[in-house]
């Protein structure tokens, strides 16, 4: 029995969108103009997208005031103080949007959307401890004021709350979802840290360490906001396969500014992947289009971590000279295209709108 949803309506044809750069449908001719049927602003932003689930979020919000709370004032003292950092967290609008487009109305999407904001930030306070990282979203991280102990211990706390609320869902396709993807968001962790300082990764292996530790808890989000609606599988599928493209794009494009953005935008330090000997796309390209030497330059700033300004410089000015940046960038665009396409089994409305507006903003994201 459906709990506050009903089923979508049958296929739909793809809402195109407007963004900096035309995206292209399977046909390769531009998109027609937007429909009367999703009424949105051509310069519609990521904030404007996000406003179409503004109630939904402050419901989330609730939700996870009340579940971080703990006999032990530590845990709910470092779990909020990175909650607070603030971000757009995409992945339980993800889960929302997509629900909506849906027709979902059941508050069980609320309470997923904390477990799903819940893993995230626990990978983000593991992250930082792995990566030694002394700045996120503009402030210090919490292992830099709490310690390493306590941010790896309330990441454990944070994982063990999110499955105490899978299970009180007593839906088991949903724990199925939430588990297998916590199993690979933790596989893709050890990925990257057996790639560290790694100058030979090349493409296939990136790809497969950011759609493992990244793109897939983006894919499990959009995926449960298909299943808390009851959707037919074809429709999960649709979602499912967005998300991971979205996630994919999203990423990409984080990869792209570590080089090319601006550390206030960002609230991160430049050049971190490099310092920390992490071989991204931008690298990858670098080393296949520079001369010799030029791939040297790179091959021995990975190897070596812990780049100085100089060499730091030096390398930004490498992957803009060898069209590396432009060319990640098409990748992320490449990404976003599909994110778009599988949307086609969605009926047409301001929420599937909005999902397709994610996915072409991602291209002039800048933090």
């Amino acid at each position: 029995m459906q709990r506050g949803c009903h089923s979508p309506p049958g296929r739909r044809r793809s809402v195109p969108i407007n963004s900096a750069r035309p995206i292209r449908g399977p046909s390769s001719e531009a998109c027609p103009p937007l429909t009367a049927t999703a009424p949105t602003p051509a310069a519609a932003t990521t904030a404007q997208t996000l406003a179409l689930i503004a109630d939904d979020m402050r419901e989330v919000d609730a939700v996870i005031g009340r579940r971080l709370d703990s006999g032990v004032p530590l845990v709910g003292e470092v779990a909020r103080y990175i909650i607070a950092a603030g971000g757009k967290r995409l992945r339980p609008a993800l889960l929302l949007l997509v629900s909506g487009a849906l027709g979902c109305t059941d508050p069980l999407r609320h309470a997923m959307a904390a477990v799903v904001e819940f893993i995230h930030t626990a990978t983000l306070l593991h992250d930082d401890v792995v990566d030694a990282s002394t700045l996120r979203r503009g402030r210090s991280t919490a292992n830099e004021v709490f310690g390493n102990p306590a941010s790896v211990l309330v990441g454990d706390f944070l994982y063990s709350r999110a499955f105490q609320m899978m299970v009180e869902s007593g839906e088991m396709r949903i724990m199925q979802i939430l588990a297998d993807a916590t199993n690979v968001i933790a596989e893709g962790e050890v990925l990257q840290l057996m790639n560290m300082h790694d100058a030979g990764l090349d493409e296939a292996g990136y790809l497969r360490v950011i759609r493992s530790k990244t793109a897939k808890l983006f894919e499990a989000s959009a995926r449960l906001g298909a299943i808390v609606t009851h959707a037919p599988r074809e429709v999960e599928e649709a979602c499912a396969a967005y998300g991971q493209a979205l996630g994919t794009a999203f990423q990409v494009i984080d990869d792209v500014l570590d080089y090319d953005g601006d550390a206030g935008e960002m609230g991160k330090n430049l050049g971190d992947d490099l310092r920390e000997g992490k071989t991204t796309l931008p690298l990858i390209i670098a080393m296949q289009r520079g001369t010799p030497e030029q791939a040297a330059l790179v091959r021995a700033a990975i190897e070596n971590g812990d780049s100085g300004e100089t060499e730091l410089a030096a390398i930004i000015a490498l992957v803009r000279e060898t069209g590396a940046l432009e060319a990640t960038r098409e990748a992320a665009a490449a990404e976003a295209q599909r994110a778009i396409d599988a949307l086609a089994p969605l009926p047409a409305n301001d929420y599937t709108k909005g999902l397709l507006q994610l996915a072409a903003q991602l291209l002039t994201r800048r933090s």
